[in-house]
């Protein structure tokens, strides 16, 4: 992490205020930017914060998936496929802030690789058998009828990840990037937001009072009352003592404070018999999985036995996997944005997909079913707190890794109740569809070409996504594999949408200033270049200046080799796209 440095009594260092200047700059009105160091205990909260706006997520992927898998209901090895998740989570998004695109986003686990795996899963080959079939077997014959059907997904999940990593690495991004433009980001980015609406739908409507009171309170939260200050206490050694300070507390907290506040609400409506045994909104309605939860258990590679490989499976992932690439390459420069950091550069993006692509090996190679993108939930929650800070999510990612050592931790946040983190999806889904339509801005929307490429991409992958979710088998190529595949690419509305996006957008003629490339090209600046003043002076005497995006240690000796500016992810890279 980063070192810390001395504060201002506004809580923020001369250096962190002179960033935030720039970040206003570039449109961001943010508490804190992605260089900025929190104090300790704000870093705990806003980073407690994120972690409970992905538990949710998290959770709700296992709990689809582990039927799909023939893992019974009161099967303990739920909590164990949840920690290992949660756990590769940590470990991603660690290594993903610190050493890869040093965005701070949360690489977790994606709906994007669930419609690949349920489409897998429902081959003929390893549909479940009946339920009275499952319950006449024995422990040991129940055990090994999902893991043989998780090491599957395993081992198509680990493969199908190495094309992301050969993507990032060798640099071939750029040559993405070159057809990746506005009117692809807007589809592909808005139509996550848009077709996650059903799941934020059907958790809400568990109890739709406490879902709309959580959406209230979190607006009234982050919006009409983030300017409202809250006094607090604060101790500086041989700097006045103890003092009182004003800190905006519903603008730094609002996720928090409106998920603690809904609980308790819950928590009191349970104990007054107000919700009957077994309704959705009482909070010990997952008490069971408090109760199973093991106390220490470290997730490893193979748990589950080696995993296998088979080209229906691998070819199923790696519509995922393009999927997830052009999701976070579309995220990048917004969160750039967001958090008042310089537009990313090429190496940054190379990194940050390489990377992602190594998380989702691990992930795949790890047992949890899924793979690891960039989370949306979390980048809403920077949208809504204002909060972008590197250090923020450096230590979220500790506290999830944290937990999925320690398994009665997490299982405590698990009892969320469902109407709660519904209310909080209504937002942030809404907030992800704001953000992949905010790169509109770009494109002139006075253009008849434009907005006939942005009304097909938007309504035509809803129209047959659709239509494929309710006739499953209608593919019949006379190939399983054929089939399995074709319906995991058509039934993906982000791919359909990003692609048909990208497509129509290069194909149908169109200025660059109609486009949006050129003032795109601004937000994505692909090249780090030296500068004359404020840096550091390397032994060529060149003078270089210090970059967001450069590694936290090593950047001298780096600068000093001439061949690391040939290397496609290290930050002294030098090749024009």
């Amino acid at each position: 992490m980063d070192t810390e440095r001395q504060q201002t009594p506004g809580g923020h260092t001369q250096e962190q205020e002179s960033k935030k200047q720039e970040g206003k700059t570039r449109g961001a009105d943010i508490n804190y930017g992605i260089d900025d160091n929190p104090p300790w205990y704000f870093c705990i909260m806003m980073a407690l914060q994120h972690y409970l706006t992905m538990i949710g997520a998290i959770v709700s992927i296992p709990f689809i998936l582990t039927p799909a898998l023939c893992m019974r209901d009161e099967d303990p090895a739920r909590g164990t496929i949840i920690s290992t998740m949660i756990f590769v989570t940590g470990l991603i998004t660690y290594l993903q802030a610190t050493w890869g695109c040093r965005l701070p986003i949360v690489q977790g686990g994606t709906i994007s690789f669930l419609v690949p795996t349920l489409a897998i899963l429902n081959l003929p080959q390893w549909k479940c058998p009946p339920a009275d079939v499952i319950d006449a077997m024995s422990n040991a014959d129940r055990t090994e009828l999902w893991q043989v059907r998780m090491r599957e997904l395993s081992g198509a999940i680990a493969v199908a990840a190495v094309s992301q990593i050969v993507l990032g690495f060798s640099g071939l991004v750029g040559k993405l990037l070159r057809i990746i433009t506005p009117l692809t980001i807007v589809p592909t980015v808005a139509l996550v937001g848009i077709t996650l609406f059903q799941h934020a739908s059907e958790t809400a409507s568990k109890q739709w009072g406490i879902a709309v009171g959580t959406t209230a309170m979190l607006t009234l939260f982050s919006q009409v009352m983030a300017g409202v200050q809250f006094p607090g206490l604060t101790y500086r050694k041989g700097h006045g003592g103890l003092r009182v300070v004003w800190f905006p507390l519903f603008k730094l907290f609002p996720v928090l404070l409106t998920i603690a506040i809904m609980w308790t609400v819950c928590g009191v409506l349970t104990v007054t018999g107000v919700f009957p045994e077994g309704h959705p909104a009482r909070t010990d309605v997952r008490l069971r999985v408090l109760q199973d939860a093991e106390w220490f258990r470290v997730p490893y590679p193979g748990q589950f036995g080696l995993p296998t490989v088979s080209l229906a499976g691998v070819l199923g992932m790696l519509a995922g996997v393009i999927a997830c690439t052009v999701e976070s390459i579309s995220y990048y420069p917004t969160i750039s944005q967001m958090c008042a950091a310089p537009p990313p550069p090429l190496h940054a993006i190379n990194r940050g997909i390489g990377i992602e692509g190594f998380g989702t090996m691990l992930a795949g190679l790890w047992g949890s079913g899924n793979g690891t993108n960039t989370f949306g939930e979390n980048v809403g929650a920077i949208g809504v707190t204002k909060v972008g800070s590197r250090r923020v999510i450096q230590w979220a990612a500790l506290i999830m890794i944290l937990q999925g050592v320690l398994n009665k931790f997490g299982a405590a946040f698990i009892m969320i109740p469902d109407p709660v983190v519904g209310g909080i999806f209504c937002v942030m889904f809404g907030m992800i569809t704001a953000f992949g339509l905010a790169a509109l801005q770009y494109v002139d929307l006075r253009s008849s070409r434009n907005l006939y490429i942005l009304g097909v991409s938007f309504f035509f992958p809803l129209v047959l996504c659709l239509w494929l979710q309710e006739h499953p088998g209608a593919i019949r190529t006379g190939n399983e594999t054929v089939d399995s595949t074709l319906s995991v690419l058509l039934g993906t509305t982000i791919l359909v949408g990003g692609v048909l996006g990208c497509v129509l957008d290069n194909l149908i003629p169109g200025t660059p200033e109609e486009r949006g490339l050129v003032a795109w090209s601004k937000e994505m600046a692909l090249e780090t270049k030296p500068s004359g003043t404020g840096g550091l002076e390397t032994g060529g005497g060149i003078v270089w200046e210090k970059n967001t995006f450069d590694f936290p240690y090593g950047m001298p000796l780096m600068r000093r080799w001439k061949w690391t500016r040939h290397v496609p992810f290290l930050p002294t890279y030098k090749m024009k796209l």
